[in-house]
């Protein structure tokens, strides 16, 4: 699948992801063709764009966990944007915990990994569904990090929280993640922060974690040869959170997003600013490359995985599609030097893969 920009459009365009309303409710589902009503309602939602499946590409398999974390995303959102603008406009939360604790029922106590769907965002939306899958990211980790249920419920506060500078008062979002004026962004970030002094009276720890986090990503962008600060640690949580979320979602710059796997590359390319035990967790918690990804490796071939790799999630065992031989590259003895450049960003040479038929291929 691929993202594609609102203005770029076309009627007979295949739905990647589904589409819901403001309520939640379903409008158009994956594997719809795009209609000229389908394209005027993306328009009138303000979104920024929508993913859609490339030619003779099959729909991905979507699991019954997969179903209900997009319901998820589309219904919790709304919780979040009660909250957001009630800090925005009187410095006061009213449910948050409460927002916080439906979060960590529903993904702060899994025993297995999810496939983290990005959600579809418009730019008066952008800010709260990044807040929420900041939050559900957080969650995840911090249950495989074995956080007390106390800090876990902290974290995940500051991470619905971590965002509310740019919410302005009048219950819109300002329409950029990345401003014009860097200066007047941090000046916006700031003054939020010092709402949740007021909003968060006996929890400093809400507001310490949000801006330690914000400033050492800021340093970071000046400079990625920057090492970590000393920070609590769940800042070092929130950090992983918030950038994995922006990298890998659409933004309204109109950037092209990050894969999983090029994100996971990045935060493992830097070891010195994201946390490895962290990193580990968000490992733990997310299908990075799931049996049936197709990916693009080193030496120029393309293959499909077949099972992944507990030990090292980035040297699974592929079918490499040109000569149809099984490398199973997490045997460094035999293949060290190939690795994965990145997922497949076309279906050139893509086959079709039929479970039962992979199944036998292991």
């Amino acid at each position: 699948m691929k993202f594609v920009k609102t203005d770029d459009l076309k009627i007979g365009m295949i739905l990647a992801k589904p589409i819901y309303n403001k309520k939640g409710v379903l409008l158009y589902d994956r594997n719809s063709k795009l209609t000229q009503q389908g394209i005027e309602s993306v328009l009138n939602f303000g979104l920024i764009g929508i993913y859609i499946l490339e030619p003779a590409e099959p729909l991905p398999p979507m699991s019954e966990d997969d179903i209900e974390f997009e319901k998820f995303q589309a219904i919790e959102v709304f919780s979040i944007i009660d909250e957001l603008q009630s800090i925005a406009k009187s410095a006061k939360q009213v449910k948050i915990y409460n927002v916080a604790q439906s979060i960590i029922r529903s993904y702060g106590r899994l025993d297995h990994k999810i496939n983290f769907i990005q959600s579809l965002r418009s730019s008066n939306d952008f800010v709260y569904k990044h807040s929420l899958n900041v939050a559900i990211l957080c969650a995840l980790m911090s249950h495989k990090l074995n956080m007390k249920p106390a800090d876990q419920e902290d974290l995940i506060v500051s991470a619905i929280v971590h965002a509310c500078g740019i919410v302005s008062p009048d219950e819109k979002v300002r329409p950029t993640v990345i401003p014009e004026d860097e200066d007047e962004e941090k000046r916006l970030e700031y003054s939020g922060f010092a709402k949740l002094d007021e909003a968060f009276v006996s929890k400093p720890q809400i507001k310490r974690t949000a801006i330690q986090a914000f400033k050492e990503i800021q340093a970071f962008r000046d400079s990625e040869d920057y090492k970590l600060g000393k920070i609590v640690n769940n800042a070092k949580v929130l950090i992983v959170a918030d950038l994995y979320d922006s990298m890998t979602a659409m933004n309204s710059a109109g950037e092209t997003p990050y894969s999983e796997i090029a994100a996971l590359k990045y935060f493992m390319e830097h070891p010195d600013f994201f946390d490895r035990e962290v990193v580990d967790a968000l490992v733990a918690s997310i299908n990075f490359l799931a049996e049936g990804s197709c990916v693009e490796l080193n030496n120029g071939e393309k293959a499909l995985v077949l099972s992944s790799n507990a030990r090292d999630v980035l040297r699974p065992t592929v079918l490499c599609f040109s000569t149809n031989k099984i490398l199973d590259l997490g045997q460094t003895a035999f293949y060290g030097e190939i690795e994965i450049v990145d997922v497949m960003k076309t279906l050139d040479n893509r086959h079709v893969m039929d479970m039962n038929m992979l199944e036998s291929l292991k």
